[in-house]
This record gives structure tokens, C-alpha cells and sequence, in this order.
């Protein structure tokens, strides 16, 4: 029987271009704590984000959230409860205060410019223009932006890739806050240093395989061979 909370993937496969990028993988990612996804380059990690919001569906298996297959939910409305982070944000708008509309339309300048504060930027960054942010900055605009549809689920792809050791502090103290406020978050990182303290739960893939799931603080990662 599934987990009737939370994600749960039984034997999922998932195709890119006609080769397997996920192999019958079965774990669960429970609700109320951060599950970090680890792995070398190319495991699979990235892809496995995808699917849990339904940007990707997979080949073979099946995923469900809650006891309910995501093919059950609508998937514009499980976006919004289910929000990914890119590693790579891609900007959609010519301002910040545009890009923070995109997932909220009518966002209150208040409420805006807190969630500015949340990630680090400052209010006064509801002003500026989308061309020329950094690629840090925009890595974290595009975290305020997916708070914005007061999601219950954060998926984050590496999400301090671009950002030096302040503002790394910054964005794991959000991720500390929104699971204290019931929120869930699946973490991509290759940094098992520090993220270990933030995920209570731990997934580790290599060449699209899931070879260890548990507690954290005790995983072989990247000891393993």
C-alpha cells in the first residue's frame, strides 16, 4: 500500500529522448520535513523534480501524492500547491515587481516587497529592471516568485548553486521557516555538508537509479563508490 502522506513513487521510469533517465525507482518523500535528493551529475536528480509537479510524467510506474496519483490532480492547480525552483531561473518579465505579478497577479507592494526580504534582495529591488541581475539574484527572485501562489510544497534545484556563503545562510534559514510553517520542501543539492542539518529525509540516485534512502546523517554518500 502507498503512503497516504506525501510523495510517493513506485517503480517509476521516466525516458528523455528515447534513453532511461530514471530506473524503477520506488521511495517516499513524506510531507513536513526536507527530503534532500543528492547524486553525482546526471543521476537523475533534476528529472526526478520534474515529475512530482508534473512537468514531466513517467514512462512506466507510478507517482502519487497523499494516496491520490498526480494523474488525478489538474496540473496548473498542483503547481501552484507544488512549486519548482530551477537551477537556471528564466526570467519572464522586464522587472522584478513583473516577475513577482507572473505568480500572483495583483500582489500587494507590502506583501511583495517581504517576500524580497525573505530571499535576500530588500524591498528597494521591487524597482529594478530584470536585465542585468546576477545570476545569484535571479536564482533568488525566482525562489520569491514561486512563494508567491503560497505553495505547500517547495521543490528546490540547487538552489545556493550561485550563491556565496551569506546568502547560502539566508535561503536555508527560508527552507527552516517554511517547514516550521507545515510546508514541505524536496531539495536538489550536491552540498550534503550543512543541507543535512535542514532534511530529515534523504534520497541518493546514481545513473537514474535510487541506491540509499533514510536518514541523513548517515548516508555513504559521496564516500560510496
Amino acid at each position: 500500500m502507498l503512503p497516504q502522506e506525501g510523495f510517493a513513487l513506485e517503480q517509476v521510469s521516466l525516458r528523455r529522448g528515447g534513453a532511461l533517465v530514471l530506473h524503477d525507482v520506488s521511495a517516499h518523500l513524506p510531507r513536513g520535513c526536507c527530503t534532500l535528493v543528492t547524486g553525482p551529475s546526471g543521476a537523475g536528480k533534476s528529472s526526478l523534480l520534474r515529475l512530482l509537479n508534473r512537468l514531466a510524467d513517467p514512462a512506466s510506474g507510478q507517482i502519487a501524492l497523499d494516496g491520490r496519483p498526480l494523474t488525478g490532480y489538474d496540473p496548473l492547480r498542483l503547481r501552484r500547491r507544488i512549486a519548482l525552483v530551477a537551477q537556471h531561473t528564466v526570467l519572464l518579465t522586464g522587472t522584478v515587481a513583473g516577475e513577482l505579478a507572473v505568480g500572483r497577479p495583483g500582489l500587494e507592494t507590502a506583501q511583495a516587497r517581504e517576500l524580497l526580504e525573505r530571499v535576500g534582495l530588500g524591498g528597494a529591488f521591487l524597482s529594478r529592471p530584470t536585465a542585468g541581475l546576477s545570476g545569484g539574484q535571479a536564482q533568488r527572485l525566482g525562489i520569491a516568485r514561486a512563494l508567491t501562489t503560497g505553495p505547500e510544497v517547495l521543490l528546490l534545484d540547487e538552489p545556493t548553486s550561485a550563491l556565496d556563503a551569506a546568502a547560502t545562510g539566508l535561503i536555508d534559514d527560508l527552507v527552516a521557516s517554511f517547514i516550521a510553517d507545515g510546508g514541505s520542501v524536496v531539495l536538489v543539492s550536491h552540498r550534503t555538508t550543512g543541507v543535512q542539518r535542514l532534511a530529515g529525509h534523504a534520497l541518493v540516485l546514481r545513473d537514474g537509479r535510487l541506491i540509499e534512502a533514510g536518514d541523513p546523517a548517515h548516508l555513504t554518500y559521496p564516500a560510496a563508490p
